[in-house]
């Protein structure tokens, strides 16, 4: 019987409990749990399992761009990023409450790998969580022109509740990007947040966007509801290279 139960887990993929099923059959029967405390041990077991593979997929999806957690991040003076600042993003709860993160520096200092560490912790939480750098996303909006799925597109945008734009300001974007940001953004108004990296400051990005009703469009659409760090520091590349 508890071998066909087993069998039984395995096959409904209830897999996480019957991984812990087959670790409590392997106990001396003076070792295992009562009934109640059996279910309970499967139940949170079950739980675990889907947490974890969620994650993974999540992960998977996201593309981050580094392998990086909120523990990996170095707080400090210097850095003009302290822990209680790092702590306040830590649970992930701007995210549903729409605030978005700007982060700006100069080239090195850490802005893409802060960046997916917060996409990383948000993925933990269960929050899908998109990484584009400018490049990339300027590539997909046109793939997504082209053949006509432009809409199927912007609808899994919408769907991410963490999305992640790299390397902002770093060159030109065209017109229809800059008009499909803003429907991103728009889309995504209150319902998630927004991370956005960038060589230049915050001040600056008006400029870039160059066209005054698309800029101020976008620009309420990201500055009102945003925390804002302004990393410093030396280049941490260059710091990697001379210990390798």
């Amino acid at each position: 019987m508890k071998n066909e139960s087993l069998q039984s887990m395995k096959r409904i993929k209830l897999l996480g409990m019957a991984a812990a099923y087959e670790a409590i059959l392997g106990l001396p029967v003076n070792q295992q749990p009562t009934a109640h405390d059996m279910i309970a041990r499967l139940i949170d077991a079950e739980a675990q399992h889907r947490s974890h593979r969620r994650t993974e997929l999540f992960l998977r999806l996201s593309k981050l761009r580094y392998q990086a957690t909120i523990t990996d991040i170095e707080c400090s003076e210097s850095r003009n990023l302290m822990p209680e600042q790092l702590a306040l993003l830590a649970d992930s709860a701007y995210i549903n409450r729409g605030e978005n993160i700007l982060i700006t520096g100069a080239t090195g200092c850490g802005k893409s790998y802060l960046a997916c560490a917060l996409g990383h912790q948000a993925c933990v939480m269960g929050l899908r969580t998109l990484y584009f750098n400018l490049n990339r996303l300027t590539e997909q909006i046109a793939i997504a022109q082209a053949d006509g799925t432009l809409i199927k597109w912007l609808n899994r945008m919408k769907k991410a509740k963490l999305i992640i734009f790299d390397d902002f300001g770093l060159q030109p974007i065209s017109h229809k990007v800059k008009m499909t940001i803003l429907q991103i953004l728009e889309d995504r108004y209150e319902q998630g947040a927004t991370i956005i990296c960038s060589q230049l400051p915050v001040g600056k990005w008006y400029e870039y966007l160059a066209e005054p009703t698309l800029a101020d469009a976008i620009l309420d659409r990201i500055i009102p509801r945003a925390h804002r760090i302004e990393l410093k520091g030396k280049s941490r590349r260059k710091n990697l290279k001379q210990l390798s």
